[in-house]
């Protein structure tokens, strides 16, 4: 059963799920947007089974993780999620550990694995959010692409946020059913 804990950093209290046995190689699972810890229910009782520890931390602005001062950004960059990462393992005195993640947890996976390589046993990361390019983002893509992109800039706006936090369960089965079927 895995037990809630905390581990404080510089910038955060990051509170995270801690199953497995202490002494096993650690992997540490990321969750995305609009997840939470919740995205590995199914996935820590495997891992466990494997002989492995698990490690689930709420990314910064989940559940209980917490912003230790209200005059740290709120950032979602790739840098401040690799740092989160990289700070979260630190603060629990692992030298190294498998990452495995999706959308931001993976982007966070993907940083420390090409910042801090010898801190990264293995990485598993899925879906579009690796590490981004940022002197390139600023191009549009060809339209096609840009068509996949289109809820970015939703959300973005005051209408998507009033409309996320109004209906968030709706949006995110609505988002799964276009992924799902729609191959964007």
């Amino acid at each position: 059963m895995a037990q809630l804990a905390r581990a404080r950093t510089s910038v955060l209290e990051l509170a995270y799920e801690n199953s497995g046995p202490v002494d096993a190689l650690p992997v540490v699972l990321l969750h995305g947007y609009p997840y939470d810890v919740r995205a590995f229910d199914e996935v820590v009782p495997v891992v466990n089974g494997a002989g492995y520890r698990t490690i689930v931390p709420y990314l910064r602005g989940y559940g209980p993780t917490r912003f230790l001062a209200p005059d740290i950004p709120r950032s979602g960059e790739q840098a401040a999620l690799g740092q989160d990462l990289l700070d979260l393992l630190d603060a629990l005195q692992l030298r190294h550990a498998v990452l495995a993640g999706f959308d931001w947890g993976g982007r966070a996976a993907c940083v420390v694995a090409a910042v801090w390589p010898e801190r990264v046993r293995g990485l598993v990361s899925c879906t579009g959010y690796q590490i981004q390019d940022i002197a390139i983002a600023k191009k549009p893509a060809d339209p096609e692409q840009e068509r996949r992109f289109w809820y970015q800039h939703y959300f973005q706006s005051e209408r998507g946020r009033d409309g996320l936090a109004e209906m968030r369960r709706t949006w995110t089965t609505a988002l799964e059913f276009v992924v799902t079927n729609l191959g964007i």
